[in-house]
């Protein structure tokens, strides 16, 4: 198995503390905006039952973004603790390497995209089996 030399590692390393930032700040502002909005500025307070249903589907469409951005931070996460581990670039579910082209695209992938395609076919992650 072929691991991933330090500057590649340093590379990936960086970009995905990048991403991370960018995730906390695009979550933080998010969170302001739906507590902004549940609170109420009661001379925005709409008055007319459709602009209600509007405010709540924004609100309600605030949360959904957010929790996709917090999962995604959440793999960044762990992408930069299989970096810490030397397991940055190894398969979760074979063993086997993540091709560079597919961390370029997705730095946090943490299958191969034989296993992420397997993943998809049979509804979602499974365990990696021992050798």
């Amino acid at each position: 198995m072929k691991t991933m030399k330090a500057a590649e590692l340093r590379e990936f390393k960086a970009s995905l503390e990048a991403l991370r930032a960018r995730l906390r700040g695009d979550v933080e502002t998010m969170a302001e905006a739906a507590l902004r909005h549940a609170n109420g500025d009661l001379s925005t307070m709409p008055i007319h039952m459709a602009d209600i249903g509007s405010d709540a589907f924004e609100q309600e469409f605030t949360l959904s973004l957010m929790a996709n951005e917090e999962d995604t931070l959440e793999q960044v996460e762990q992408a930069l603790g299989r970096i810490r581990a030397r397991k940055f670039g190894i398969c979760e579910d074979c063993g086997g390497v993540i091709a560079r082209k597919r961390l370029e695209a997705i730095p946090f992938a943490s299958v191969c995209i034989r296993c992420a395609e397997k993943r998809e076919l049979d509804g979602g992650p499974r365990p990696r089996q021992p050798r």
